[in-house]
């Protein structure tokens, strides 16, 4: 028989949970690069050793998505669809600025009950120059040269902001920071940056994907084919172009 001094017991529910990995992108004078471990993990279990957080939405954009792997996945369906009605309606496809306030709009459409993903979109702008733009779930987002988020955030950006925005760190005498770094110094960072993550933090591992979106006009087209383990998965002939960077990473 319950007695009557029983405190009442609050059920709760909670939809959301977090599936670990990390994410980051850097722009450069005419490209970006956009990269995300392939762990996916609950607590201390490994649900799969490869679930992409970043996907290709045109040839001028990628979007990287990291939190909660349920809303993520139908996030990016969600943008990929609404991105093939404004080619099937304009015959061209978005320009990033405009896909970053559609992902704005969408994120902020649903802040009562919001897709539990931090978004991170980089590509080309239409004037050739390499961009980043980063969201919070409810679509605050600006535009940033480099920018990280998931589980190792605390531990990549600070690393990022040294060797990209130059923090802490005196020109030798004479010289300055250089404004852009080239593609073959960011890839190195990019890499290094998940490789310390992975010794670090239990919720990174397992492999990296580096997808890489360069201008019509850049001339690291050479440097990139001539890297192990490249995939070109351009669509359209002419215009921008997009490669996909595969490595390992540890996997315990």
């Amino acid at each position: 028989m319950v007695s009557m001094t029983q405190q009442p017991h609050q059920h709760a529910f909670n939809p959301y949970t977090e599936n670990g990995g990390t994410i980051l992108a850097i722009a450069g004078a005419d490209f970006t690069v956009i990269a995300g471990d392939t762990r996916q993990s609950e607590g201390y279990s490994i649900q799969t050793r490869y679930a992409p957080k970043v996907f290709k939405l045109t040839d001028k954009a990628v979007l990287a998505v990291n939190g909660f792997a349920a809303d993520g996945n139908m996030f990016v369906k969600k943008v990929k669809q609404r991105l093939e009605w404004y080619k099937h309606a304009h015959a061209k496809d978005m320009p990033i600025r405009s896909i970053a306030r559609l992902i704005q709009t969408m994120l902020y459409a649903r802040r009562f009950f919001p897709y539990y993903v931090y978004n991170i979109l980089g590509g080309i702008e239409e004037d050739g120059t390499g961009a980043v733009y980063s969201f919070d779930p409810v679509g605050s987002y600006e535009r940033e040269a480099c920018r990280a988020a998931g589980a190792a955030q605390s531990l990549v950006q600070p690393f990022l902001d040294n060797q990209i925005y130059f923090k802490n760190q005196t020109p030798a005498p004479g010289t300055v920071f250089p404004q852009h770094l080239p593609l073959e110094t960011v890839l190195s960072i990019v890499i290094d940056s998940f490789t310390g993550a992975t010794e670090r933090h239990i919720e990174v591992g397992d492999g990296l994907e580096m997808y890489v979106t360069l201008s019509p006009t850049s001339p690291a087209v050479g440097f990139l084919q001539s890297q192990r383990g490249v995939q070109e998965v351009t669509a359209a002939i002419g215009g921008e172009r997009v490669f996909i960077i595969r490595r390992d990473l540890k996997k315990d």
